[in-house]
């Protein structure tokens, strides 16, 4: 009776751990991303994060992509997606008027990159030859904020800053080996944390 409910209880918090040790030991990146608002009726609210470095086309002009391509050729579907390790350059300085600046691609390769300079740090995802996912994708959301936010996204989108994108910017956390977790989101200068 005690062996299979340790192996249970064991499983249930192996699920949480990898996010729990990324959010206490990983480092804080600041991604630019566009918002989808869809509802799940058994989850809730949530958003759809899409990320300019999910697109192929914002890093196909990378060094390193034509490496990447060459290493994957293949092996490579849209059932079967192969590693791609972006590599992210901190911004010079953090903030902008209250929003934290967005870290840049500035490599990609299909193995885990080490020795990275102190102000690069790279975060892991899944390429299927056209797009990247990198499990940061759906950002859940308390009801009662989901107004709120909402309120602020679209007023967002209707703001450009100086860099010519929209306010609107993930911090996440991302551990020495790449896996990232969300900490919280920020529009224009307004921070949710979850």
């Amino acid at each position: 009776f005690i062996l299979p409910l340790t192996v249970q209880l064991a499983l249930i918090l192996s699920i949480p751990a990898q996010a729990i040790y990324t959010t206490i030991t990983g480092r804080t990146v600041v991604l630019q991303t566009v918002p989808v608002d869809p509802y799940d009726f058994l989850r809730g609210y949530y958003q759809v994060l899409d990320y300019d470095i999910s697109r192929k086309d914002n890093l196909n002009k990378l060094p390193g992509w034509n490496k990447f391509e060459l290493e994957i050729s293949g092996k490579l579907s849209s059932q079967n997606p192969t590693n791609i390790y972006v590599i992210l350059a901190a911004p010079e300085t953090t903030e902008n008027l209250g929003i934290p600046k967005v870290w840049k691609p500035v490599d990609v390769s299909a193995k885990q990159p080490q020795n990275l300079p102190a102000n690069q740090i790279a975060i892991q995802g899944k390429f299927n030859g056209r797009t990247i996912k990198y499990g940061l994708e759906t950002y859940y959301m308390p009801e009662n904020k989901r107004k709120d936010i909402n309120q602020d996204i679209r007023a967002a989108q209707t703001t450009v800053n100086l860099e010519g994108k929209i306010p609107f910017v993930v911090e996440v956390k991302v551990s020495s080996q790449g896996q990232a977790v969300p900490v919280s989101l920020w529009v224009r200068d307004r921070n949710y944390k979850f």
